[in-house]
C-alpha cells in the first residue's frame, strides 16, 4: 500500500528537461527567498515580509507564515529534487495566490519601463512559474533529484 501511494509521488525518470526546469525555477526563486528571510539584495527581511503580507496583502499571521514557509522550504525542495512534485504543487498554489491577491490588479506585464510605482508588477513571471510547476508535477525532479533515491 505504502509503495502504491509514495512511489508515484516521488518516482522520477533521470531526464535532463526536469533537471533544467528544476534548477531554473530554484535559481530564480532563491534570491527572492533570500530577500524575504535575510534582507539580502535590498529585500525586506522576515519582519518586513511579514508586515507586507499582513498589511498590504491582508493575510492573517497564520497564512503569511504558511506562504513564507512554503516559498522558503519549497525552493530547497525544488533545488535538491526532494519531494519535487509536492513542492511543485505547493508553489503552484502559492503563485496562483500571488497572482490573484497581489499582481492581477497591476496587469499582465512586468514593470519593465517603470510606469507603475516600484514593486507593482504584473503577473507574466508568475505564469512562467505555473507552467514550470505543471511540468515538474508531471515529470518529477529528473536527473540528480533526491526523489530518485526512493526507488533504490
Amino acid at each position: 500500500m505504502y509503495h502504491k501511494i509514495i512511489y508515484p509521488l516521488f518516482h522520477s525518470e533521470e531526464i535532463w528537461s526536469s533537471f533544467i526546469l528544476r534548477i531554473t525555477l530554484g535559481g530564480v526563486v532563491l534570491p527572492h527567498v533570500l530577500q524575504k528571510l535575510f534582507g539580502w539584495f535590498n529585500g525586506p527581511g522576515l519582519s518586513g515580509e511579514m508586515a507586507f503580507m499582513k498589511g498590504q496583502v491582508g493575510l492573517s499571521t497564520c497564512w503569511a507564515v504558511a506562504a513564507i514557509t512554503t516559498e522558503c522550504l519549497g525552493v530547497f525542495m525544488i533545488l535538491s529534487g526532494a519531494g519535487t512534485r509536492l513542492a511543485a504543487m505547493a508553489f503552484f498554489g502559492l503563485f496562483v495566490g500571488m497572482i490573484t491577491q497581489v499582481h492581477m490588479k497591476n496587469g499582465y506585464f512586468m514593470n519593465w519601463f517603470g510606469k507603475l510605482p516600484t514593486g507593482q508588477e504584473g503577473f507574466e513571471y508568475h505564469l512562467l512559474v505555473l507552467g514550470i510547476c505543471i511540468v515538474l508535477f508531471i515529470q518529477g525532479g529528473g536527473k540528480w533529484a533526491l526523489d530518485n533515491l526512493i526507488d533504490k
